[in-house]
């Protein structure tokens, strides 16, 4: 005989379909304004879907001072490429802070957390005066190269070999013969799959979100990313100004995030026991 469920179970249930609900709501309600007319959103809200799905598709697509498919080409370029770079050299100085005792270890790693906390306003008129210099203005590797160090993964990567990589197991890849770069790629990164997995997912998210900097370096049309476009919409005169066009750009914005995130997430869990080895 099946065990009835008890009032916690129900409880906890019921909260987490409340939750699901919540987050899964403005998606729907994302969908359902760019499937209506400027026109109809003028009217307020409603929760059944309007007629201008295809239409408002079609407008942005055809949209000559917005060319959203190298807008998607560039964002999918800048936002993989600072994911793959931010996850290994992060994870790679990070290695290097955990498993190496040298003389300056504490010091660097102070120096890491202190370069975490200034924000990214305060350098960034010297950024852009130093790719200015250096000609890589109005390109996409001013987007990509700063991702190389990233503070905020490397703590969290040193966090999580701090919990998760048993020193042992390099001093016996070591002995094994193993060399350092050997031992990081063939037994570290996989004991780190789960962490590299979810830093991956935030640093493609900001990456794909980012229009701070890409603003200041972006000055042509086809090197624009998608936030830097949805801005241009958002900017358009009463004339051209279109709701509908901007809630399906917004729409269109957040499915490769959504694809990245189930790619990924499978990561998240499996592997986290991985490696472990007793004292």
């Amino acid at each position: 005989m099946k065990k009835k469920p008890d009032a916690r179970t129900i409880i906890a249930h019921v909260v987490l379909i409340f939750l699901s609900f919540l987050c899964l709501f403005f998606f729907y309600i994302l969908v359902i304004n760019a499937s209506r007319s400027h026109a109809q959103l003028q009217l307020g809200f409603s929760a059944l879907p309007g007629s201008s799905l295809i239409a408002n598709f079609k407008n942005v697509v055809n949209d000559p001072a917005i060319p959203i498919l190298k807008g998607i080409r560039n964002s999918l370029i800048v936002s993989g490429c600072c994911a793959a770079i931010t996850t290994y050299f992060s994870s790679m100085t990070a290695y290097g802070i955990y498993a190496y005792q040298f003389r300056l270890n504490r010091a660097a790693f102070t120096f890491i957390m202190m370069i975490l906390v200034m924000p990214t306003q305060v350098t960034a008129l010297g950024f852009l005066r130093l790719i200015t210099n250096m000609g890589m203005d109005d390109s996409l590797l001013p987007l990509i190269l700063p991702s190389i160090a990233s503070p905020a993964v490397f703590y969290f990567m040193h966090s999580y070999m701090q919990s998760s990589l048993p020193k042992e197991l390099i001093e016996a890849a070591r002995i094994d013969g193993s060399g350092e770069f050997g031992t990081f790629n063939r037994i570290v990164l996989p004991i780190l799959k789960p962490a590299m997995a979810v830093q991956a997912i935030f640093t493609f998210v900001g990456s794909w979100n980012n229009y701070f900097i890409p603003a200041l370096v972006i000055t042509s049309k086809d090197k624009q990313t998608l936030p830097i476009m949805i801005a241009t919409l958002r900017g358009a005169d009463y004339m051209n100004f279109d709701m509908g066009k901007i809630y399906m750009m917004i729409t269109i914005a957040i499915i490769p995030i959504v694809i990245v995130y189930l790619c990924l997430s499978k990561f998240i869990i499996a592997g986290v026991t991985l490696g472990g080895v007793k004292e």
